[in-house]
């Protein structure tokens, strides 16, 4: 179970970087399905902490709509870093060593990442380049909700996760099938 939450916690992470650990946090303030006091990792869970992450989603939010890009190699290691103590964390809670946590989350993170530049970013730019600038806006609002919805599940109904992990893998394959079907074709090209 802590696995399976791990599993989802780092891998919504990885889909929006700071949003999933503020619905962590919040769950495990209410000690729903998720608590991690009484471990190394109760900071996930303070008042401070979660000041932080609403101050990074006001920050990136307010970047967004400026229109400045923020590098997605930061959102990233972000995500990487902050799903590797995500995942600890949940394996704390129930009583595990939390070493293991920090490559799985890391990893986790990193699949969530990838699969969701696949997934939502090729939508995205398909609106901005039909000039569907408000579409292209729908697109990541739908991300965040569903980062959202999962980190909430993956605290609550813990199996939901390796459905998440096992459609993630599948946008990568598809997207790694299709950029080698591109490549393909300008071979015969030559």
């Amino acid at each position: 179970m802590a696995i399976s939450t791990g599993v989802g916690v780092s891998l919504a992470t990885g889909v929006r970087t700071f949003l999933p650990p503020l619905a962590v946090g919040a769950l495990a303030r209410a000690d729903a399905g998720i608590d991690f006091s009484g471990t190394g990792y109760a900071f996930l869970e303070s008042v401070p902490w979660l000041a932080v992450l609403v101050l990074l989603i006001a920050l990136l939010t307010l970047a967004e709509r400026a229109r400045v890009v923020v590098p997605a190699l930061v959102l990233a290691a972000c995500a990487v870093a902050i799903g590797a103590l995500e995942f600890a964390g949940a394996l704390a809670d129930e009583g595990y060593a939390a070493g293991a946590g920090f490559p799985a989350g890391a990893a986790c993170a990193i699949v969530g990442f990838l699969a969701a530049r696949a997934f939502f970013g090729r939508a995205a730019a398909r609106a901005r380049t039909g000039g569907e600038e408000e579409a292209a806006s729908l697109v990541d609002l739908f991300a965040q909700g569903a980062a959202l919805m999962l980190a909430v599940l993956a605290v609550l109904v813990w199996p939901v996760s390796w459905i998440a992990v096992a459609f993630a893998l599948w946008v990568l394959a598809v997207q790694r099938r299709r950029s080698a079907q591109k490549y393909e074709g300008l071979r015969i090209l030559r």
